[in-house]
């Protein structure tokens, strides 16, 4: 019999019982937004980023969506905190909304950690939830977790890069990035930084894959700052409106700097602009020389030609404030004809037609439009994501934030950088992974999708009510009214029809007539069988009336009985 010593022993059981750690995206993965992906080992979780998304044109009176944490909810003492790599409403939109169930410590960056304290005092949150601005380089201990943020470059000042180490290796996160050498604030990315991890081992990389379809690089957020330079440059006899997202912080400061040059006033126009340039002052991130920002209110006092408006509405949102100008409902701002208004960003996928609408009621004013080369983006295309790959050396890939289609052709990028065609994973929402330096596989599922936020209501608004929606968007509603005598069941008033987004009633009459008899005779007839229960005679009305309509019109309007009962 073979003896083995003790530490012999626990060498062979640390080989055996190798140490996994499980990662677990909650959204994010099949559409570009709602980012939020839980990493488990042991007895703690991290949640990384917790971002929301914009409704569709099929969510009907919906204003956000956000992610699913029942998961979380259900492991809420082992939540350690919230890491965030950037501050744009992708990645921390929903905090507002899930720290009321899940309060947990927020990490990020200066101006992420600014942009969520506005976010935490607006829901009256500030004083109950612990948050801290974490440095470059500064590592952070939650749990079994040891995280570092590493710099990169985005379309947002301060975005990190997440650098993980668990008992089963060195996860790294990218969050949303792009390599810039010649950043408007701050340096360039780390990439030096990302070479060390990768000489240490990488057991896995979880990338940005937004731009991976595209091939070379990202151009530098400078080269927007020279087309702009040379649009002010040919239009200083005329107003010029920028809109752009609220949160480019380098984009606006680089109007700023160009309205200065040419000895424009500028005005911010749009309560998210207002507020992302007040925060972003007030902690340096924009410098505004003296005397060039302006209230509204003194556009007047100035020629137009010595205005400069920077405002939100970009992405062509019906309530954005050059929508309203477009539409001519802003109550302090009129498109005059000669006004040049630029697009300084690239429509998101869905905006398109949003975006033309906006573009065409601004042209029928008479304003110059311009939207070409205005706009860089802030993701790595193929080329960055390659020199990623070939400093970090990791051993598994995990293609994040993006579209499926986007998901798939990262992956084949990393088997092109030698990464083993079993060790890349494209996951879904939901999916529970599991790695350690042998192997990984998904081992689970869990909830995830998108909970519904209107107004006020959070989850109150499910696929029933959509479905209703959409119903009364498309095909409209007819209302049936009439008051039965109790017991009996005798029709004593109405049956009266009233329609809404189905026919316009003065041009039906005819139909409208021959609507009434349907409904009369149903009522009648469920009389003479003596049925006295609402919810039958209801059924029979909508039955008779919802066949009528559809022989005639081919239309399936959603049909309301209302019964009022005397006695």
């Amino acid at each position: 019999m073979k003896f083995v010593q003790s530490a012999e022993m626990e060498n062979i059981l640390r080989t055996e019982l190798k140490e996994s750690v499980k990662i677990i995206p909650l959204g994010g993965l099949e559409q570009i937004g709602m980012n939020i992906t839980a990493i488990e080992c042991g007895d703690s979780i991290l949640v990384i980023d917790c971002g929301l998304s914009f409704p569709d044109d099929e969510m009907f009176g919906i204003d956000l969506v956000i992610p699913d944490v029942t998961y979380l909810k259900e492991n809420m003492d082992r939540v350690k905190g919230f890491v965030i790599t950037h501050g744009h409403e992708d990645h921390i939109g929903a905090l507002p909304y899930i720290l009321q169930v899940i309060n947990a410590p927020i990490y990020g960056t200066n101006l992420t950690i600014a942009l969520i304290e506005n976010k935490l005092k607006e829901h009256g949150l500030n004083n109950t939830v612990k948050h801290k601005v974490v440095k470059y380089g500064q590592f952070i201990n939650l749990g079994c977790f040891r995280i570092e943020f590493i710099r990169t470059n985005h379309s947002i000042a301060d975005a990190a890069s997440l650098a993980i180490f668990t008992p089963a290796g060195i996860i790294v996160h990218t969050g949303d990035f792009k390599i810039d050498y010649t950043p408007v604030y701050g340096d360039a990315i780390d990439l030096a930084r990302f070479g060390e991890l990768g000489k240490k081992g990488v057991l896995a990389l979880m990338a940005d894959s937004t731009n991976v379809l595209r091939p070379g690089f990202t151009m530098s957020e400078k080269t927007v700052g020279r087309t702009i330079d040379h649009i002010f440059a040919e239009n200083q006899k005329s107003r010029i409106i920028v809109a752009t997202f609220a949160s480019n912080v380098d984009r606006v400061q680089q109007i700023i700097n160009s309205a200065y040059k040419y000895d424009r006033k500028v005005v911010i126009e749009g309560r998210s602009m207002v507020n992302v340039i007040q925060t972003a002052t007030e902690i340096g991130y924009i410098k505004i020389p003296d005397n060039t920002l302006i209230d509204i209110e003194a556009m007047k006092n100035y020629p137009e030609d010595k205005i400069v408006l920077i405002t939100t509405g970009s992405q062509g949102e019906s309530m954005a404030a050059l929508s309203r100008m477009a539409a001519s409902i802003h109550r302090k701002v009129t498109i005059h004809p000669g006004d040049t208004v630029v697009f300084s960003s690239s429509p998101i996928p869905g905006n398109e037609k949003a975006v033309a609408k906006v573009m065409n009621e601004l042209s029928m004013k008479g304003a110059n439009v311009i939207f070409q080369d205005t706009h860089v983006s802030g993701h790595a295309c193929q080329e960055e994501l390659k020199l990623i790959y070939s400093l970090v050396k990791p051993k598994y890939a995990i293609p994040v934030h993006g579209e499926y289609r986007h998901r798939t052709a990262h992956g084949e990028l990393a088997e092109s950088l030698g990464v083993d065609k079993d060790n890349v994973f494209i996951i879904q929402s939901g999916d529970v992974l599991e790695l350690n330096e042998d192997a990984g596989k998904v081992v689970g599922k869990v909830p995830s999708g998108g909970i519904l936020v209107d107004g006020l209501g959070v989850g109150d608004v499910g696929n029933i009510v959509l479905r209703d929606r959409q119903n009364l968007a498309e095909n409209g509603i007819i209302v049936v009214v009439m008051t039965l005598e109790k017991y009996t069941g005798r029709v004593l008033a109405g049956p009266d029809i009233v329609s809404r987004g189905f026919v316009y009633v003065r041009e039906a009459e005819e139909l409208m007539e021959e609507a009434h008899l349907v409904v009369e005779d149903a009522v009648y007839s469920c009389e003479n069988k003596h049925i006295s229960d609402w919810g039958k005679i209801k059924m029979v009305v909508k039955e008779s009336l919802s066949d009528f309509l559809w022989k005639k019109m081919k239309r399936n309007p959603m049909i309301l009985p209302i019964i009022m009962e005397t006695e």
